[in-house]
């Protein structure tokens, strides 16, 4: 049990044999911060509370002095794009910074998505809950706003300095916040399913065979249940709450991170994009592509065959089977994440599998 007076150390994984590697132990750090697979990170880092860095299918490198708010995940593309962070960066609570390059002296407010293939130049500030497009470039020098972000005005001096100490403020009290350090109970679960050890998980929650719950997801089922199909992923820093009605997720399903869910259904071979907010009693049919960042209101149908996004979601274009082989491969690549996570997580202490086992500072990390 940890406690205001007792440091606490992010929960540590290696993926496919390769540890995180830490210029130094981090100076501050929220429970359950997890840092996971190939990820250098430099000095001074602080992590808020259930924080995600995660690098499998590619790598994480991360300078020196970075803040990394409560609940925000930073991830990869799959073999496509690595994620790469400058110095004296600061990020927000419930943020996604997703395979992406982010220069120095950047400020990333709370909500905020930034996908893949972006480019984020030195000294830009991205104003909460803005989603930054694939494939963008946020020139040096501006204050980026919206969904797509756009250059709104340019900023003032001091002005990035201010917004990072008022998003380092924010964060202060999870760091002293005692741990529960209580794992998931995975017993009534298949054998191949893999619960991450800071996923929290209550009530009646059934989890079908090759199911995979990644780290720091919240699912709440003390009030009605939570059913997840077969061979699904809900990806880190997600959160299903079912106290307003039941939650029935299908078979073959992408949850990207930091996605909202509450009462609803959603359906087979479906993705929900990063950061999205599913209002109650969303109906989402079978194979739907939720663009990353939308939103539904209350009672919203999202009809199968279509790529929906925006805020409110509507139809685009119809999924083709480029999209469709796309969304499959997502699947597949987390059956193997979750196959890797849950060896290296249920080894026995002492052999590399377990939070504290290797080292936490490599002075001379890879940079």
């Amino acid at each position: 049990m940890a406690s205001a007076l007792t440091h606490v150390t992010p929960f540590i994984l290696p993926f496919d044999g390769t540890w995180p590697r830490f210029a130094s132990e981090p100076l501050l750090c929220g429970t359950d911060a997890s840092v996971l697979g190939r990820v250098t990170l430099g000095a001074r880092a602080s992590l808020g509370a259930g924080t995600v860095i995660r690098a499998d299918g590619h790598f994480v490198r991360i300078g020196d002095d970075f803040h990394l708010g409560d609940m925000s995940t930073v991830h990869i593309a799959h073999e496509v794009y690595p994620a790469i962070i400058g110095d004296r960066v600061a990020v927000g609570c419930d943020a996604v910074v997703h395979a992406c390059t982010v220069g120095n002296d950047c400020v990333i407010e709370d909500g905020v998505v930034v996908l893949d293939g972006s480019v984020v130049e030195n000294g830009v500030l991205i104003e909460a809950g803005s989603t930054v497009f694939p494939r963008s470039t946020l020139n040096s020098g501006f204050a980026y706003s919206g969904s797509p972000a756009k250059a709104v005005r340019e900023l003032v001096p001091g002005e990035l300095e201010q917004r990072a100490r008022l998003l380092h403020e924010a964060v202060a009290p999870s760091l002293f916040t005692a741990a529960t350090d209580v794992a998931p109970d995975t017993r009534g679960f298949p054998a191949d399913v893999f619960v991450a050890r800071t996923a929290r998980l209550a009530g009646r929650v059934d989890l079908a065979a090759g199911v995979s719950i990644l780290f720091g997801c919240r699912l709440d089922a003390a009030q009605s249940p939570i059913a997840i199909g077969t061979n699904t992923n809900v990806q880190d820093n997600t959160r299903i709450d079912a106290s307003e009605g039941e939650v029935v997720i299908g078979p073959g399903t992408t949850i990207g991170h930091n996605v909202q869910i509450r009462a609803g259904r959603i359906g087979a071979h479906a993705l929900i994009g990063i950061g999205s907010d599913l209002a109650a009693d969303t109906v989402v049919d079978d194979d739907v592509l939720l663009a990353a960042g939308s939103t539904t209101t209350p009672q919203q149908q999202l009809e199968g065959g279509w790529l929906w996004g925006g805020r409110p979601a509507r139809p685009f274009a119809r999924l083709n089977d480029v999209r469709r082989a796309a969304m499959q491969d997502i699947v597949d690549q987390y059956r193997g994440y979750g196959a890797a996570y849950r060896a290296a997580q249920d080894r026995p202490a002492g052999q590399g599998g377990s939070n504290g086992t290797s080292p936490i500072a490599d002075r001379h990390p890879h940079r």
